[in-house]
């Protein structure tokens, strides 16, 4: 992928941004760990061009101080759409990435052709909490991630750097990138989605780790209820992260719902 940067609105924001592919504009919105770019997005860039910015206050982008809050965030994302030459896309979101997605599709539905949410934060149950990830210990965080906390994956992710100068980078760059999520997640990552999803009219696709401990499966349900035009996808053998723990199968889901390129 190719990495550029973008300066919207004056100089408040410089966002930087991948993007990769030919064809009809896709737009990958990470969650709270920021972007780690696996291989489903060079397999969807083989359909697709494909943008994966880095939101305000994650990685080299920059203007977090500048957005009071998650429907904020969702509108200075026409601003960015409008600064790269997007018209309308695609919009896949993931975890913090899918309650952004969806309050796009909310505000901004002109930009948003088919939507697709994975593993999306967003909504609240007392009866199946969403795990407080923000403050939660790097062990718990990895059981409740993965479905095998012991595999590649897992490990590959997880695994700290050896040399001191990259692993002090990647301290920081965590703690930058849960501080910029707290601002929409913490302490729930409850901000009203509910009290406006109704408002999504996109065809929407719902895909679900069946082994998810960080917000459980349940809520794909109230994802669905609350989308007139969804259907949902539960991947067996993934957990919070199923593009990483089974590219294929998401990416599987993810094509065949989307029209053909």
């Amino acid at each position: 992928m190719e990495e550029k940067r973008v300066t919207i609105r004056d100089g408040l924001f410089d966002i930087q941004y991948f993007v990769a592919g030919e064809g009809y504009p896709l737009v990958f919105l990470h969650g709270s760990g920021g972007l780690h770019r696996g291989p489903f997005i060079d397999t969807l860039a083989q359909d697709y061009r494909v943008y994966a910015p880095l939101h305000p206050g994650f990685g080299g982008s920059t203007g977090l101080e500048n957005i009071e809050d998650i429907v904020d965030l969702a509108l200075f994302y026409g601003d960015f759409f409008d600064a790269v030459g997007v018209e309308r896309a695609h919009l896949v979101g993931h975890s913090l990435g899918g309650m952004l997605a969806a309050e796009i599709a909310v505000a901004q539905a002109g930009y948003v052709d088919h939507l697709v949410l994975a593993n999306p934060i967003g909504f609240w149950r007392d009866d199946a909490p969403v795990l407080d990830y923000i403050s939660a210990r790097p062990r718990d965080l990895l059981k409740a991630i993965f479905h095998d906390p012991q595999g590649e994956v897992a490990t590959a992710m997880f695994t700290p750097p050896e040399d001191p100068e990259a692993l002090a980078a990647a301290i920081f760059d965590r703690a930058k990138s849960y501080s910029a999520a707290g601002k929409f997640a913490w302490p729930i990552p409850d901000r009203g989605l509910k009290r406006r999803i109704h408002r999504i009219k996109a065809p929407t696709l719902i895909v679900w780790g069946e082994s998810d401990g960080l917000v459980p499966p349940v809520y794909a349900e109230d994802f669905r209820a609350g989308i007139a035009n969804s259907s949902v996808v539960v991947l067996k053998e993934t957990g919070h992260l199923p593009m990483y723990e089974d590219p294929p199968a998401f990416i599987a889901a993810v094509k065949g719902f989307l029209p053909a390129p």
